[in-house]
């Protein structure tokens, strides 16, 4: 039997606007990013955007953004979320790997550890090879990523999760780790979702997670292989601290070549 796989569909949504609200920081990386594009007079582009956790306090803030992603299920939340707070702004729907905007950039980010959510690293490196294309010379991409800790070398693991929405539904998400490779760094998820509404299962949808992480300084490589000079690396969003072990995050900040 096939089965059809959603890419951060509907209810996936909806779990992402219920736990990644507007504005929201994870250890402190709104902050993080606010603070390092201080002082930038042209446009940002936030790359795989979601449903604006990020963006629209920047947004906010008085930076000049544009936002984009490929599922267009996070895009209209976006935009709605924007449009909510009088805020106008350009979201686009593509693939990374595939990024042609009108435009190049003062600057580019991808928070949230986003960028390992390319599964495959032929794409990857055409993503990076784009995203160096829309920055204008001298123009930055910062970036965080992280390790998978160290559950993943002892086989499957799942578990679900609940979440209660605010017109009273709930969400139930089972997850199951289908397959682990450490040697070839990636891990996938199935993810399975289920509305419900009083007692009645009213809607599913299945998704594929992929995960695909990078050695600390294996990255660092792989940018200036792109052609990014100066190329920084921090740790757990304090700049300049040097990172000291595996369960930190990495915040990469990078240049393109003028």
């Amino acid at each position: 039997m096939s089965v059809s796989f959603s890419y951060y569909g509907e209810l996936c949504t909806e779990v992402y606007d219920l736990t990644k609200e507007v504005g929201q920081s994870f250890d402190g990386d709104l902050e993080y990013y606010r603070s390092r594009l201080e002082g930038c007079k042209g446009r940002i582009l936030e790359a795989m955007v979601g449903s604006g956790r990020v963006i629209v306090p920047l947004l906010q803030a008085g930076f000049d953004m544009d936002g984009v992603d490929y599922s267009p299920e996070m895009l209209a939340s976006c935009r709605q979320r924007c449009e909510e707070r009088g805020l106008k702004v350009n979201l686009y729907e593509s693939h990374l790997q595939d990024l042609i905007l009108p435009q190049q950039y003062e600057a580019i980010i991808i928070p949230g550890g986003s960028f390992l959510l390319i599964e495959r690293r032929e794409d990857s490196l055409h993503a990076l090879r784009r995203l160096y294309e829309h920055l204008q010379p001298g123009g930055r991409l910062i970036l965080d990523l992280f390790l998978p800790d160290n559950r993943f070398e002892i086989g499957p693991l799942g578990g679900t999760s609940t979440f209660h929405l605010p017109d009273g539904d709930i969400i139930t998400m089972e997850s199951k780790l289908v397959e682990a490779d450490l040697f070839n760094q990636y891990k996938i998820t199935y993810l399975k979702y289920e509305k419900w509404r009083k007692g009645a299962l009213v809607q599913t949808e299945l998704q594929r997670f992929a995960l695909r992480w990078y050695g600390v300084e294996e990255f660092k490589l792989v940018l200036e292989s792109i052609g990014f000079s100066d190329v920084t690396i921090s740790a757990d969003f304090v700049h300049g601290k040097p990172p000291a072990d595996g369960n930190q995050k990495f915040v990469y900040e990078a240049i393109k070549r003028t």
